[in-house]
């Protein structure tokens, strides 16, 4: 069974299991693995369990974002389609997650909670989260204040700290005080070689491999891509600034 097979089976269930909460059952009903015999398998479970929800909780929050009557954008499905490089025949799954989480009566605030547990961890993962939020908030040419202020609302229920906010939603909204030590989470006094070894790390973190790692879905690469291009931007005014080669 494909991952968005799976996810269909996981999406069934979720209005009935509460915010995120069909995820469990779908382990259960797809592909639990042999727990007691397997490590390997085990692995593999926390993966798929992490990239069911790290899915399914963008795909929620995403529909919680749409407008107050429910109706979802076509231009956030085409663009969620675009991030997690979905082929033609899923689409029609996707789709109806999103239409479940758009009529779900959990407020968005039961979705941010729950990812913020379940990667509690793991920063650079809810990171990736609001990053794809706010690229599907931008899909239709625009970002609203009010779009603006509901992914401050996910990034606060997140934990995350300025820098990390920032840097997730680089790309898409234009803070007029937003400077590029900022997005490193760098302090400007800081030197070269404490720049060079703090960009290394952003990288290393956001690498598509790792990010995988973490529990983004194969299919999703594409957002750790994305972030990564701001972060290199930031490094490349920095360097342009000091002069370095």
């Amino acid at each position: 069974m494909s991952f968005w097979g799976k996810l269909a089976g996981a999406a069934g269930g979720f209005a009935l299991g509460g915010p995120l909460g069909a995820i469990a059952g779908a382990l259960v009903g797809h592909y639990l693995l042999d727990r007691e015999t397997d490590p390997a398998a085990i692995a593999a479970e926390e993966r798929d369990h992490k990239s069911l929800a790290f899915t399914i909780g963008v795909i929620a929050l995403s529909a919680k974002m749409a407008k107050a009557d429910g109706v979802v954008a076509p231009q956030e499905i085409e663009a969620f389609q675009k991030i997690f490089s979905i082929a033609e025949k899923d689409v029609h799954e996707v789709r109806h997650a999103f239409d479940v989480a758009s009529k779900d009566v959990a407020g968005f605030d039961a979705y941010a909670t729950q990812l913020a547990e379940t990667f509690a961890d793991e920063p650079a993962t809810l990171e990736d989260v609001l990053h794809s939020l706010a690229q599907i908030a931008a899909a239709d040419g625009a970002m609203h204040e009010a779009e603006i202020q509901y992914l401050e609302e996910v990034g606060r229920i997140f934990g995350l700290d300025r820098a990390r906010f920032r840097r997730a939603l680089g790309r898409y909204v234009q803070f007029p005080e937003t400077d590029p030590y900022e997005v490193l989470g760098a302090d400007a006094a800081a030197s070269d070689e404490e720049l060079k070894q703090r960009h290394r790390a952003l990288v290393s973190e956001n690498h598509p491999d790792r990010a995988m790692a973490r529990g983004l879905p194969a299919e999703a690469v594409k957002i750790a891509t994305s972030k990564l291009a701001s972060i290199n931007a930031a490094w490349d005014a920095i360097r342009a600034e000091r002069g370095l080669a």
